[in-house]
């Protein structure tokens, strides 16, 4: 009995012993850590889904003002060549969570699941002291080991969903606990199709001004109407997390960042290479750290964002992602961070195998249609025996229209090089390829492209083949 006593004592000091030391010697969090941290910023990172970013006012666009968007450009820097490597949700929100190109990730086609050994996001803040939580359109969130977001109610998880509905207590309440900073992902479902939100009558069809390489036709006029209803819901979502930010007072101490994901659900646009669908849009408010109404022309990938957040929350970065720190760009240091931009698309499941690759800058554009030969096809919005779809409209008045006929064509059917000059052809319906000044141009871009496909693992058109969708 006395021995088992003298042991009891014996654990009990060591015990004690132990804590002291850890206390003394290592301590949970010092003053200054304490204070360090609640330096830090918070996050909230607002995302649209298929969003026409030309269609933003601050943007440049006429069909709707986009007031809250634009209040958020005046008090922050608006990107003029953030571009996404993949135009379609899975791989775009993948490379925004991983830092890794889509090759990279495993995502490289819509509804393919990521690799299950990768880190993201919420894994590198979360170290850093960070909670992390999402709300909204939760495609790639699975499997958890690799999003282990926390998932917050309030915003509409399914994209085709028929309705909107959302509320803002439950963000309130993970906002407002003090314990520690926190980066909330908002991932609104607007403008994605069905198009089934909004109020179009808002909007006279008559008067839109359509993007240039659309066929002018009373549904497609009709359908767009629907779609700047979805970008009004979007706008108005903005508007209410910013309120909240002012409500709570946290409006000082919050980056903004408000991202366009790819181009919208119309031909031409999402699941291509051009710009219509690649070239998005973002805005970063950062009282003090960002001057107002600014802007830049550095070129920004998707993948760039997660290591940027990683600089702003005071880690250091991360070996082997793609993406880079683009914080000197933000905080008006620099004014230049990639020389290219790299972008991949892969057809299957949307459609029959169609890969392209494509590299441009802030000049020039190469594109690569490795199975030029066939004709590209999209599921959702090619059937010509669907009345409803405005792409049936596009294809009928092709019939006796010339200009019609050219537009259609132009995706269906494409050659096998593309190189354009975006700066004086922004919708992409001029192609330089076949004309002589710009081989040597092209010669470059293509051995510049190559290189970093060799350097992906990225083995062209034998990318683009059926797999089995596992989450």
């Amino acid at each position: 009995m006395k021995n088992r006593i003298n042991r009891a004592v014996i654990t009990i000091t060591n015990t004690a012993i132990f804590y002291i030391f850890t206390a003394v010697f290592n301590p949970v969090k010092s003053a200054a850590q304490q204070k360090k941290e609640e330096g830090r910023p918070n996050i909230i990172i607002i995302m649209a889904d298929d969003l026409d970013s030309r269609q933003l006012s601050c943007y440049g666009g006429q069909n709707i003002n986009t007031k809250n968007i634009d209040a958020l450009a005046a008090q922050g820097l608006k990107f003029n060549q953030i571009i996404t490597s993949e135009a379609m949700c899975i791989p775009t929100r993948a490379s925004l969570f991983t830092g890794l190109y889509p090759l990279k990730h495993g995502a490289y086609q819509n509804h393919k699941p990521v690799y299950n050994s990768l880190k993201s996001v919420a894994h590198y803040l979360g170290d850093l002291g960070y909670k992390v939580g999402l709300t909204g359109k939760d495609h790639v969130t699975r499997p958890k080991s690799v999003f282990p977001f926390q998932i917050i109610q309030g915003f509409e998880p399914n994209c085709v969903a028929a309705t909107d509905n959302y509320f803002l207590d439950s963000i309130k309440t993970f906002i407002s606990q003090k314990d520690k900073p926190y980066c909330l992902f908002v991932m609104s479902i607007n403008p994605h199709a069905p198009w089934t939100v909004g109020d179009p009558s808002e909007f006279d069809a008559g008067k839109l001004k359509l993007p240039q390489h659309w066929v002018d036709t009373k549904l497609t006029r009709k359908d767009f109407c629907r779609y700047l209803a979805e970008v009004r819901r979007l706008d108005n979502q903005v508007g209410d997390v910013m309120n909240l930010l002012k409500e709570t007072g946290q409006d000082e101490n919050t980056i903004v960042i408000f991202l366009g994901e790819q181009g919208p659900q119309f031909p031409g646009g999402k699941w291509t290479v051009w710009d219509n669908g690649a070239k998005s849009s973002m805005i970063v408010k950062w009282p003090g750290n960002v001057k107002p109404k600014t802007e830049t022309d550095a070129i920004v990938q998707y993948e760039d964002i997660t290591p940027t957040l990683i600089d702003i929350a005071g880690g250091r970065a991360v070996s082997g992602l793609d993406g880079r720190s683009f914080l000197k760009v933000i905080t008006g240091k620099s004014d230049r961070h990639r020389d290219y931009a790299f972008l991949i698309h892969n057809n299957m499941p949307e459609g029959p195998a169609y890969p392209s690759r494509a590299i441009r800058d802030g000049n020039y554009k190469l594109i690569n249609n490795l199975s030029f030969d066939s004709s590209y096809y999209i599921k959702y919005m090619m059937n010509t025996s669907k009345g409803t779809l405005a792409w049936t409209s596009w294809m009928k008045k092709a019939e006796s229209n010339s200009q019609a006929d050219f537009l259609t064509r132009r995706i269906t059917n494409r050659p096998a090089v593309e190189f354009y000059d975006i700066r004086k052809d922004p919708y992409e319906l001029n192609n330089l390829a076949d004309i002589d000044e710009y081989k040597g141009m092209i010669k470059k871009y293509d051995t510049r492209l190559k290189k970093w496909m060799r350097q992906q693992g990225d083995r062209g058109a034998a990318m683009d083949t059926e797999f089995e969708k596992k989450y």
